[in-house]
């Protein structure tokens, strides 16, 4: 149980830093969060359009529209501008709680994984470098690949150097800490 819960914890925070690192610090995912000039009369604008929180792809189609309508509007579309808008009435920045629900989720993902590394027959360091690798890989194909087969995103390659150093750092870390031989209990008496 020790293996597993600092495992989790170190190897949490060791892929949270990774993400500090690469969101803020240096700010690697620049190109996926430009800038422009024109921002508060943009902003502006879209506040009188929206009337609540949401995520909106544009062009999109009305609920209960008919196939040969959505192809009609597909063929009128193609080839012209498009959106995707994540619009909040209202900029929260709560930076603390944020900070905290980011470094538990990354002490229970890497928690899920140390389990599932625990259960292997000989995990050893070179093992369990590998099954980290292939974690990063997966989480990458899964979520920001995917998503971008359909919404191509303009910093996809950065989300895949993330997947690939971030889960090899923890997979240094696991390797090392679940790889170590236990030594049996000295007997007494």
């Amino acid at each position: 149980m020790k293996k597993l819960i600092i495992g989790s914890i170190v190897g949490g925070i060791i892929i949270f830093l990774y993400q500090f690192i690469s969101w803020a610090a240096l700010n690697l995912h620049h190109a996926s969060q430009e800038y422009t000039p024109k921002q508060d009369s943009i902003l502006s604008y879209l506040s009188t359009q929206f009337s609540e929180d949401g995520a909106y792809l544009l062009p999109n189609y009305p609920k209960g529209m008919t196939h040969e309508d959505m192809e009609k509007q597909m063929e009128q579309t193609k080839g012209k501008p498009w959106a995707q808008i994540q619009y909040h009435k209202a900029l929260n920045v709560n930076m603390g709680m944020n900070i905290i629900r980011g470094l538990l989720a990354d002490i229970i993902m890497v928690g899920f994984l140390c389990w599932i590394l625990l259960k292997l027959s000989a995990p050893d360091a070179g093992r369990i470098l590998t099954v980290c690798l292939f974690t990063g890989i997966i989480v990458f194909i899964n979520s920001p690949y995917t998503i971008h087969i359909w919404y191509p995103k303009a910093d996809i390659w950065m989300h895949f150097v993330d997947a690939i150093v971030s889960w090899v750092l923890c997979g240094l870390w696991l390797g090392w800490w679940l790889g170590r031989k236990t030594k049996p209990a000295a007997k007494i008496g």
